[in-house]
């Protein structure tokens, strides 16, 4: 072989062991939730999707207590990859409580879903008899409202006390009026809303989500809308976005109504190397079908959603694979 075309040869060699060394498989660790939830539904599917790029790259599932359990991994850089809830996010940049300074760390590699609104279900003859249709109604009905909410560490419930104060019921009000805040688990709120014992659940999931229909088909209630300025007030506060949902959803809900809804970012340390975020975002957006196909709730995903900003920056890897796609301009 003559000189030149050794040298030659011997450059593209070198080329193709460079881009090995840059397509390493993936072996990431994933924070979500509890076993068994969506959360570890779509573990699998981001595992699915790495696979199907490349067959020997993992997504390891590792089951915590939620988004806020998530960042603090990821903030003191003790796992990869985390779920967390866009106001969950929102918080922590500001330092608000749970979270005692800023956490400055962290980077998204994408949406996962923007649809799991805030739903006020209503005993409705509560509602009738104190003429309550939207949730600035309890403030001005002297209503004796006992009200559930999602338990300390639950973002839904930090939303829900959020949008009560910006629609201008507060505690204090609450009690002078006869009611009471309730915090309590989802289902404990359905368990008390049947016997009785609170009039008002509050919680924040997917429209018609089994623990809604549950409420709606063992309960006479209604879906109270929510006023334009505390749908406002939230999004400042927690970065959430307006969400309608569709009239006929539930019994007694012939109109739409108008909500806010939270959203799920996957999200990284910044200390994630730009190749394996690169790789991750590119596996993402090439095998999107994997994700979607984990539950039915998650039927809407898609690359464009993926790439739709977010509360927090992109790590730099996935925002250069989402303009690769042409999903960044």
């Amino acid at each position: 072989m003559k000189l030149r075309q050794f040298a030659t040869a011997f450059g593209l060699g070198l080329s193709l062991m460079a881009g090995a060394v840059q397509a390493q498989p993936l072996n990431l660790t994933l924070s979500g939730a509890s076993p068994g939830g969506l959360w570890s539904l779509l573990g699998a599917g981001l595992d699915r999707a790495v696979k199907a790029a490349d067959p020997a790259s993992v997504v390891t599932y590792q089951a915590t207590g939620g988004g806020f359990a998530n960042i603090a991994l990821l903030a003191a850089n003790r796992s990869d990859l985390g779920l967390a809830h866009d106001a969950e996010i929102k918080l922590a940049l500001a330092g608000t409580e749970p979270f005692r300074e800023p956490v400055t760390n962290l980077r998204a590699i994408g949406t996962m879903y923007n649809w799991a609104p805030m739903h006020f279900f209503l005993n409705k003859a509560v509602a009738e008899r104190h003429g309550i249709q939207t949730l600035a109604d309890i403030a001005t009905s002297g209503a004796p409202i006992r009200i559930g909410v999602n338990r300390p560490g639950n973002i839904t419930g930090d939303v829900a006390l959020g949008m009560l104060e910006a629609a201008g019921v507060t505690e204090e009000s609450i009690r002078a009026n006869g009611g009471t805040i309730v915090r309590a688990a989802s289902a404990e709120q359905a368990d008390l809303l049947r016997d009785g014992r609170i009039d008002l659940v509050t919680n924040g999931i997917f429209v018609g989500h089994s623990s809604f229909r549950a409420i709606d088909e063992n309960n006479d209630v209604i879906l109270l809308t929510i006023p334009d300025d505390v749908i406002a007030a939230m999004s400042a506060q927690f970065g959430t976005i307006a969400f309608t949902i569709p009239g006929g959803s539930y019994s007694n809900q012939p109109e739409d109504a108008a909500s806010l809804a939270l959203g799920a970012v996957l999200i990284a340390s910044e200390t994630m190397s730009e190749d394996a975020a690169h790789s991750l975002t590119s596996a993402l957006i090439a095998h999107v079908d994997e994700v979607r196909g984990v539950h039915g709730a998650m039927r809407a995903l898609d690359t464009a959603l993926l790439a739709a900003p977010t509360v927090v920056p992109f790590h730099p890897g996935a925002e250069r694979a989402f303009r690769e796609a042409g999903l960044l301009q």
